[in-house]
């Protein structure tokens, strides 16, 4: 298991890095056929442990993409999330491996049906309102042919 991984899965911040704050991120424009999505892009270790914790809000179209440096079985929880999410795993060329709906605050462990490297988290039902399953494909700069 990944030092980045374990942040995750036990919800444990790094040393300085603050558990009730939420962060602003650099976002990154994705589709999923005409659906447009705009999502932060959290790739340190540090912003991946923060995630969407602590936020009352988010728009209907905006999401968080994990990028983790490897493929490798990931797994979140929702402690200090307030929202409710799905979470789609993302093969690299930004096929869905497996979506979960993921209840806020809760400590159940929501893992990716294989390896992957790509986890984007939006609004509970997002994907599903969309028509979007295993299977679908996602595109945008983070996806490779």
């Amino acid at each position: 298991m990944s030092i980045a991984l374990t942040l995750i899965a036990v919800g444990a911040a790094p040393l300085g890095v603050a558990q009730n704050a939420s962060q602003s991120l650099p976002t990154v424009k994705l589709n999923a056929g005409i659906h447009n999505i705009r999502a932060e892009l959290a790739q340190t270790p540090e912003q991946r442990a923060i995630g969407l914790m602590n936020r009352a809000e988010m728009a209907a179209n905006d999401g968080m993409l994990f990028n983790f440096e490897a493929p490798a079985p990931q797994c979140f929880w929702m402690k200090n999330t307030l929202l409710p999410l799905s979470i789609a795993f993302l093969a690299d060329d930004g096929s869905i491996v497996n979506i979960a709906d993921m209840t806020p605050q809760s400590l159940a462990s929501h893992c990716s049906a294989k390896p992957v490297r790509l986890a984007l988290e939006m609004n509970q039902g997002w994907f599903a309102k969309r028509g979007l399953k295993a299977g679908s494909k996602l595109s945008g700069p983070p996806f490779k042919p």
